[in-house]
């Protein structure tokens, strides 16, 4: 299980880059409020993918 530790940890992180990115669009406040809603949401799922990722992570290291 080790072996996949590394290639787990990466794919969380490019989650939370691309959180971080939705993020600071919205914080942006620049973009029309349909590509704000977008990127909402789009922070959501990734919220929720990262955090299921991360759980996952924390089980394995147990």
């Amino acid at each position: 299980m080790n072996s996949e530790l590394p290639g787990a940890q990466a794919g969380v992180d490019e989650l939370l880059d691309r959180l971080e990115a939705a993020i600071g669009r919205l914080g942006a406040g620049q973009a029309p409020v349909a590509e704000l809603v977008a990127d909402y949401e789009q922070a959501v799922r990734l919220l929720a993918e990262a955090q299921t990722r991360l759980e996952a992570l924390a089980g394995q290291a147990r």
